[in-house]
């Protein structure tokens, strides 16, 4: 795993960044095709299935530190946290993708995001996450909601696991239903987008995260 080495992105950064940036002022919401190759997601998902293989993720649980419990009837995926510091060759370098998007952000738009924390996540066939919001009450610097997916090519819309964005100024029947095709990665508003995941019908695998301010 850590001699493999990554594609060069075959986009030009700045230009997708700017996208993302178009996006989030007109809709509060950005999904990204291919934000990273299908080799690479390669790299990620054997990286995420041999650590889930071994047993060290944990059952998620909704709220923060504060008050975080484990709610089944809500959410049924398990993660596994992770840092540029776990020794996992292909987190670090996604997590390196991330710093430049933040940086860009920071300088273009002054968002003042100073920390990110992401995790991989395993929905096991049938699991899902009920609607609601990525800020807390009591915690509000969760500024943007990052997710990249990594199932596998021949993933097909029967599948399920659709990401349910709610817009912030929309009906209820203007919801944007999301499928999540590996490489392609979607980001939000923490504090203004309302979410779910659908239930899957096979595994579904992804990198999700926020950044944060101060």
């Amino acid at each position: 795993m850590a001699d493999q080495l990554f594609e060069q992105l075959a986009f030009e950064p700045n230009a997708m960044f700017e996208k993302i940036i178009e996006d989030l002022m007109d809709r509060q919401y950005s999904v990204v095709p291919n934000f990273m190759s299908q080799s690479d997601i390669e790299i990620l998902r054997e990286e995420l299935l041999d650590a889930y293989e071994k047993d060290i993720f944990q059952k998620a649980a909704i709220g923060n530190k504060f008050n975080e419990q484990i709610v089944a009837e809500v959410r049924g995926d398990f993660i596994l946290w992770l840092d540029q510091h776990s020794g996992r060759h292909a987190a670090k370098y996604f997590l390196e993708r991330i710093d430049e998007l933040v940086a860009y952000l920071n300088r273009t738009c002054f968002l003042g995001i100073a920390t990110r924390e992401f995790h991989y996540a395993v929905y096991p066939k049938g699991s899902f996450y009920q609607r609601h919001l990525d800020a807390f009450q009591n915690d509000d610097r969760r500024r943007l909601s990052v997710i990249l997916y990594l199932n596998a090519a021949d993933w097909k819309a029967q599948d399920g696991g659709e990401l349910v964005i709610y817009p912030n100024d929309s009906k209820e029947h203007a919801v944007i239903k999301v499928h999540p095709w590996g490489g392609q990665l979607v980001i939000f508003e923490s504090q203004l987008i309302e979410h779910e995941v659908l239930p899957a019908r096979r595994e579904r695998l992804s990198i999700t995260g926020w950044l944060k301010t101060r």
